[in-house]
């Protein structure tokens, strides 16, 4: 067992997102979340935080343009809560 218990939520845009989203951005999306919940971290995911309009969010490489954008919060029972906020191109994502 983890020594720190993640879950996983999504926002109610990222659903709606997800379910617009091409068949092929779906299956690599379901992959990079397990690559995800493996190692949050792994170089393939090029995790990183975002700034400006978007601070206090981080992003994850889903294919070459498509990403999803998440935030991070502990409850009080020291579990992790990763919730997916959105998900789609970097141009769709990061418009100014």
């Amino acid at each position: 067992m983890n020594k720190d218990q993640q879950k996983v939520d999504y926002s109610k845009t990222f659903d709606k997102q997800l379910r617009k989203s091409p068949l092929k951005i779906k299956i690599a999306f379901r992959r990079r979340l397990e690559l995800f919940l493996q190692n949050s971290f792994h170089p393939i995911l090029n995790n990183h935080p975002l700034s400006g309009k978007l601070a206090g969010y981080r992003s994850i490489n889903i294919t070459g343009d498509w990403r999803a954008i998440y935030s991070k919060a502990n409850n009080t029972k020291g579990d992790t809560l990763i919730v997916f906020e959105m998900i789609g191109t970097h141009s769709q994502l990061y418009k100014n």
